[in-house]
């Protein structure tokens, strides 16, 4: 048996401004809309990754930090931080913590969406410990 990622599951609390934040500040392709009220939208990353945005049933309080229990954040692999890091921030990302090692080998910069998400950037070299068994 093999599994390989499709699509992650984000539910928001205003799906149309999530959506419209991921296609302006990551570049996202919407490639399918839902026509139900409220809507639900399917973006495509480069390189094929999935989101699925969707209405959240209950708005939560407090955001959780990196080491709170559950899925914590979306990494999304880059060659060069410096540059992403200036591409994003003229589309209006702001970064609040400095560029820090990644487990594994290569750099990562945390940063987070328009309703508090947690992503990063992550950038390895081809001979990381983390990728050296296959190349993605």
């Amino acid at each position: 048996m093999k599994f390989s990622p499709e699509h992650f599951g984000l539910a928001a609390a205003d799906p149309v401004g999530l959506k419209n934040w991921y296609v302006r500040a990551l570049g996202a392709e919407v490639v399918c809309e839902l026509d139900k009220t409220p809507p639900a939208f399917m973006l495509a990353l480069a390189g094929g990754f999935l989101i699925e945005i969707y209405q959240a049933n209950l708005d939560r309080t407090k955001i959780p930090d990196n080491k709170s229990q559950g899925w914590r954040h979306l990494a999304l692999r880059v060659d060069s931080l410096e540059s992403t890091r200036a591409e994003l921030a003229q589309r209006g990302i702001k970064f609040t913590e400095p560029i820090k090692p990644a487990g594994g080998g290569g750099r990562v910069l945390f940063f987070r969406d328009a309703e508090g998400n947690l992503l990063h950037l992550v950038e390895r070299e081809a001979a990381s410990a983390w990728l050296s068994k296959k190349q993605y």
